[in-house]
């Protein structure tokens, strides 16, 4: 079933690289835009998205009072905070507000789908913090499949999930769904964190030329 997503910034050029980024994902529909805090309420009545992309710096109403208002009225959407902003206080505020995510705008772009998709599932994402964030608590590295296993290793290339799928000889969906439990069992949100923590572990041996 295509996920169903409703994104919400107040620079266009942001909304079309967000869409553009979105929509090479055959698994997304992009149901509504929304380029000011206002629009937003009665866009997800029309709309029905499965999950709202909201940029938390916006004009007007801004991102925390949209989301506090969505959560009142649509509590079954979930919404998912993007901000340029790495402020521990503004994640925890938003948490708090009952954000399904917190995603950092320098994610790489072939992440966000699956960080939406993994957000409506019930996970909860945070700016990378090594320091004891993966679900089997710090210290314990997390048990991955042979097949999870093979895919981690093969992100170091920085391949695309097509180009990795290819090379694995896998259907690109089942490279995304091993990636969804890769990032949930790492309790990390995107493939640069992945690899980090991978490297800081142990499970991958980092290469010479790796630079944190």
């Amino acid at each position: 079933m295509r996920l169903k997503v409703l994104i919400v910034d107040d620079h266009r050029l942001m909304l079309a690289a967000i869409r553009m980024s979105l929509e090479r994902d055959g698994d997304i529909e992009i149901v509504g835009e929304a380029d000011s805090g206002e629009k937003v309420y009665p866009l997800v009545g029309q709309t029905g998205p499965d999950v709202v992309l909201l940029d938390v710096r916006m004009p007007g109403m801004d991102g925390l009072a949209v989301l506090e208002r969505v959560r009142e009225r649509y509590p079954n959407v979930s919404v998912v905070m993007f901000s340029g902003i790495d402020d521990p206080a503004l994640v925890r505020a938003a948490l708090e507000r009952g954000a399904a995510a917190f995603v950092l705008k320098y994610v790489d772009p072939r992440d966000l789908a699956s960080v939406l998709r993994q957000a409506v599932s019930g996970s909860v994402f945070r700016p990378l913090d090594l320091s004891g964030s993966a679900e089997n608590g710090a210290g314990e590295r997390p048990t991955l499949s042979k097949r999870e296993f093979s895919i981690l290793e093969a992100l170091q290339s920085g391949g695309s999930n097509q180009e990795i799928a290819k090379g694995l000889f896998l259907a690109e969906q089942t490279v995304k769904f091993h990636l969804t439990n890769i990032y949930r069992k790492l309790g990390v949100s995107t493939r640069t964190e992945a690899i980090h923590y991978a490297y800081e572990t142990g499970l991958i041996e980092r290469p010479l030329s790796y630079v944190a």
